[in-house]
């Protein structure tokens, strides 16, 4: 049970700090290199859904029916929604930099680190493969974390 609580602590603290990016007129991008990479970032994330297939989305940290997921986005890195959301965040931050932002951005990426953390003790013990899988792809960002 506390597992569940935490990652929904987790989930939620990123979205207020999502919404206070917005609240804030910080989230989106302002110029062509930006909003490239956020549009790159989105497409990064519906391409996850596609190749994830129709599984419903949980609050909490939970795996779904089906197999372990390795394809697609998945072959390069293990979290590809998650990057996502990070790489549209932080180009957020990064063109409207203040203290304030980064400090939602690192809320952000807590956020996520701590859904990861505990999905991924979730998918180790249902899924016997995860653990060669994840040594041979990284959580977030491909060949570095």
């Amino acid at each position: 049970m506390q597992v569940k609580v935490l990652s929904i602590v987790g989930f939620t603290s990123a979205v207020f700090a999502l919404f206070g990016l917005i609240l804030r007129d910080s989230l989106l991008g302002v110029g062509p290199i930006s909003i490239g990479i956020q549009v790159a970032a989105f497409a990064l994330m519906v391409w996850a859904r596609i190749v994830f297939g129709v599984r419903s989305f949980h609050a909490a940290a939970n795996t779904t029916e089906g197999e372990l997921v390795t394809s697609g986005p998945f072959a390069f890195v293990r979290n590809p929604i998650y990057t996502a959301v990070v790489l549209f965040t932080w180009t957020g931050v990064a063109v409207h930099f203040s203290a304030v932002n980064a400090a939602l951005g690192l809320v952000v990426l807590a956020g996520m680190l701590v859904r990861i953390y505990f999905e991924e003790q979730m998918l180790r013990a249902r899924y016997p493969a995860y653990a060669d899988y994840s040594r041979r792809v990284k959580r977030l960002v491909p060949f570095v974390f």
